[in-house]
């Protein structure tokens, strides 16, 4: 199933009437105008979607800061979007789809089949000139089924010895992998073995996700091939979901570590690697893997 829908398809497939439910999931960490910015200009149609009490449960530490919700929970709130069984489905946001990705994985998770991302998102369609609308969307109430562990992923256990079986990306932004900053977690640095692999690589000055061709070369520079054995993490969880959509664009297949970076460095007993390598005392040759920096909406 394709992973992205252009601009121009979703506007001909709403103009010939076709039924698609589009969710307006705008959030970035440390930022709280989604909602506002929903009601102010949106698709029309689109249901917001708040990312940190719908699409996580509450932070604790040993889960890390956007844990997942239960299976109940996420059906419950996916019924309140007014999604039913077979529906269409269309994510966005307006940052790339770094948000929208985790709404996109999730649906997937769930059993969803038809999901897609809105390529561009909200800039993709004021670029195309498309009418937009304010006020809130409340949708009919949907009768969606929703189940559980559709899409790999693993555990904090399994992430501490991936490197030895398969490659560990981290999603975040590569001053955040280096340990050099680190705004929100306990511990600054990266998962020892993990290479960097920030998710802003993945997409244009525009928002839209690169050709399929230039992510699969991002990747294979990092060592991947199709036997490979990927898993991704970022702080919480959210922009993974993003590099496993770039990931798929591409051509491979990647687990989600949910937890992320917030649950590792929140557990004492994990050590933290700093600097460009994948391991703090490896000063050099793997360094050179890792890509040019970027900074995120990650979490």
């Amino acid at each position: 199933m394709a992973t992205l829908m252009t601009v121009p398809e979703l506007h001909q497939r709403l103009d010939a009437g076709e039924r698609i439910v589009l969710l307006d999931v705008r959030w970035v960490l440390g930022r709280n105008d989604g909602h506002g910015n929903y009601l102010a200009a949106h698709l029309p149609g689109a249901v917001f979607v708040d990312l940190p009490t719908e699409l996580a449960d509450h932070a604790v530490p040993g889960r890390g800061r956007h844990p997942l919700p239960s299976p109940e929970r996420f059906q419950e709130a996916a019924r309140r979007w007014g999604i039913n069984d077979g529906d269409t489905i269309v994510a966005y946001d307006d940052s790339g789809s770094m948000a929208a990705a985790r709404a996109w994985w999730m649906l997937r998770n769930a059993g969803a089949k038809a999901v897609y991302l809105l390529d561009g998102g909200l800039a993709a369609w004021r670029a195309a000139g498309y009418r937009l609308e304010a006020g809130e969307v409340t949708a009919v109430v949907g009768n969606v089924s929703l189940g559980d562990g559709r899409m790999p992923s693993i555990t904090e256990q399994e992430a501490s010895h991936w490197s030895r079986q398969g490659i560990l990306l981290d999603a975040r932004a590569g001053e955040r992998y280096r340990g050099e900053v680190e705004p929100i977690d306990p511990r600054a640095g990266h998962i020892p073995g993990a290479l960097s692999a920030p998710t802003t690589g993945n997409v244009a000055s525009d928002g839209t996700f690169l050709p399929a061709e230039e992510l699969r070369h991002r990747f294979e520079f990092l060592g991947l091939d199709d036997n490979s054995n990927v898993a991704v993490y970022c702080g919480s969880g959210v922009t993974a979901a993003h590099e496993i959509a770039a990931l798929e664009i591409a051509g491979f297949n990647a687990a989600l570590f949910p937890g992320s970076f917030s649950q590792w460095s929140n557990n004492a007993a994990n050590d933290v690697a700093v600097g460009d390598a994948p391991f703090e005392d490896a000063a050099v040759g793997p360094s050179g893997m890792s890509p040019a920096d970027g900074s995120s909406v990650e979490a």
